[in-house]
């Protein structure tokens, strides 16, 4: 079994560097504000042993960018942060993030198909001029938008993954709809699929869902969780081994690809690598 290794969180690694993530850009406004720190921590994951790094375009679509009055900063805010993280990692394979339009933890918030569609159709197609060479529909709590991003991230003709999330509270998806939602995007031609942006035990409560499916999957989980005054806040489980020890227990399921989310950092990457080297 040969393992694949995905970076970790852009978001929470900025703010654990002192860098600034304010809303409505979040982790975008260091491609303006900070693009060496964004460069070092893209280098760092590398150097953990991440093969896929994803670039930092969770929030520069032209959904959360559609106040801005010339309407093409979400496409140079797109085009530097793939160029940022092709730089950063030489070699690696880049992914571009599609994200949820709203929240990712506030499935209520999907807009309607016909307005979804067209942003996400936008930022697909933005992701594959740039140069990416994977498109990742990651961290989506609504089943509806999760299945028209996948639509619009196959139209590129590039490889497409998805992952869902069901939240650090495990219950924003039942674990019938995550299995449901993720065999109806591998029918549509998806080429991975995976859970994020949850706790690692209720990644490994679905992962048995996801081993049927025909295609490789896995995982990247939280430590720590949401904080409405730093934005996120990790504690004791935040250190790498229990993490790896963790995302053992997923690879003993089956999964194939790892990686972290809110509150890893590059040593819980390296804690990954290392485990699979033994």
């Amino acid at each position: 079994m040969t393992l694949v290794l995905l970076d970790g969180p852009v978001g929470t690694e900025l703010a654990r560097r002192g860098v600034p993530t304010p809303l409505p850009l979040w982790t975008a406004a260091a491609i303006e504000d900070a693009p060496d720190v964004l460069a070092a921590i893209h280098r760092d994951y590398a150097a953990a042993g991440a093969e896929v790094h994803t670039a930092n375009t969770f929030r520069t679509d032209p959904w959360s960018l559609r106040a801005d009055p010339d309407g093409d900063r979400w496409r140079r805010l797109t085009d530097a942060a793939v160029r940022i993280a092709r730089g950063a990692v030489g070699g690696g394979r880049v992914a571009g993030s599609i994200a949820p339009l709203e929240d990712c933890y506030r499935p209520d918030l999907s807009p309607p198909r016909g307005p979804a569609a067209e942003a996400h159709g936008r930022m697909a197609r933005g992701l594959r001029d740039a140069g990416v060479d994977l498109l990742l529909c990651e961290t989506f709590p609504h089943a509806g938008e999760a299945l028209i991003a996948v639509d619009a991230a196959l139209a590129t003709g590039l490889p497409v993954w998805l992952s869902l999330t069901v939240g650090p509270g495990g219950d924003l998806l039942s674990d019938d709809v995550v299995e449901a939602t993720l065999r109806d995007a591998v029918g549509r031609g998806v080429e991975a699929v995976l859970v994020n942006c949850a706790r690692p035990d209720r990644i490994a409560d679905l992962l048995p869902r996801l081993a049927g499916l025909g295609v490789p999957f896995g995982g990247y989980g939280n430590v720590g969780e949401p904080d409405d005054a730093t934005g996120w806040r990790s504690d004791g489980a935040s250190a790498p081994r229990p993490y790896a020890e963790a995302a053992a227990r997923w690879a003993a399921a089956g999964a194939t690809i790892l990686g972290g989310c809110c509150g890893t950092t590059p040593a819980h990457i390296a804690a990954l690598a290392a485990a699979a080297r033994a």
